[in-house]
């Protein structure tokens, strides 16, 4: 976390919490959703600033119940996520986060609509993490998996990555922010 923030912190103590203004998209964009976004549902702007970018990123954690949240100064700006809190790239057999943290797969899920889970480590944040793989690095997984065809199992796979065998489970898309931790929308208690 930034010192400015940390700082801003012990000024402010009680500045209310934020939510619903920040959201992660399934790709890694940050989006900001004004109040007509908000309202329909819609996924917003993105954020196309790179030092506020790089702001958001240093500053992004969660709480004791798994809300994803961007510390800006003494405020929390809770994020809505699309679909987890992590959003991995694979590229020439490396996986990171699409903020370039290095992730190391622990497991993997596909779920019923094709959409690929990791959990695993996000280098420097604490703990099993999830993460959706971009959907553009769909090709690069499969061409590195082996898949059972149509079997109807535990295991639908094997995903071959830097010299492991990951079996590759089943999981449905309503199941993942409870097994692993996280709130896919906040809101205020």
């Amino acid at each position: 976390m930034d010192e400015v923030v940390k700082q801003a912190m012990a000024r402010w103590p009680n500045v209310p919490n934020c939510f619903g203004w920040l959201a992660l998209d399934r790709r890694g964009q940050w989006r900001m959703r004004n109040e007509f976004a908000q309202q329909h549902g819609l996924s917003g702007d993105p954020i196309r600033h790179e030092a506020l970018i790089g702001f958001i990123e240093r500053n992004y954690t969660h709480d004791g119940h798994g809300a994803w949240y961007f510390q800006n100064g003494p405020q929390r700006v809770f994020v809505s996520l699309a679909y987890a809190p992590w959003i991995a790239r694979l590229h020439n057999g490396a996986l990171t986060t699409s903020s370039g943290r290095a992730f190391t797969p622990a497991a993997c899920f596909a779920d019923e609509h094709g959409n690929v889970v990791l959990s695993g480590t996000v280098e420097g944040v604490a703990g099993e993490q999830a993460a959706l793989l971009h959907d553009h690095d769909l090709d690069a997984f499969s061409t590195a998996s082996d898949w059972h065809g149509e079997a109807c199992g535990a295991v639908l796979g094997v995903f071959h990555h830097a010299g492991r065998d990951i079996d590759i489970e089943p999981i449905v898309e309503a199941e993942v922010p409870k097994r692993f931790g996280f709130v896919r929308v906040p809101v205020a208690a």
